[in-house]
């Protein structure tokens, strides 16, 4: 399949990856989950600044998108862990490049936004 660099169609491959890792924390929950299994209260604590409300709406999405799996233990107390599926842990490697992007150029992309958040 060729792929033209001048049209993206609803077909096209970054509309499809941009479909699932749409929402501002799904490319983080795809990061932290990279190393292993983690328990909700994990991902919460590693995502900084995400409402619960927002978390378990996206951890679903992921879920139905069946790029993360939910395993619940049923016990008492309760214990649920999230890990990525194949098709997960695929996608969580196609964004760490753009960590590796942004960690090289965070101090320029810092003063863009420092700019850009100053205008009124």
């Amino acid at each position: 399949m060729t792929i033209s660099s001048d049209t993206c169609d609803p077909g096209c491959g970054l509309n499809a990856t941009l479909r699932i890792i749409s929402g501002k924390w799904k490319p983080l929950v795809l990061f932290f989950l990279r190393d292993g299994p983690k328990r909700y209260g994990e991902l919460k604590r590693l995502i900084q600044g995400v409402s619960d409300k927002v978390l378990i709406q996206q951890l679903k999405d992921l879920e139905a998108d069946r790029v993360l799996a939910r395993t619940d233990y049923k016990e008492v107390p309760p214990r649920v862990d999230y890990a990525l599926t194949p098709l997960g842990r695929s996608l969580a490697d196609a964004i760490i490049p753009l960590c590796t992007w942004g960690t090289e150029n965070i101090a320029e992309v810092a003063s863009i936004f420092a700019k850009r958040d100053t205008l009124p």
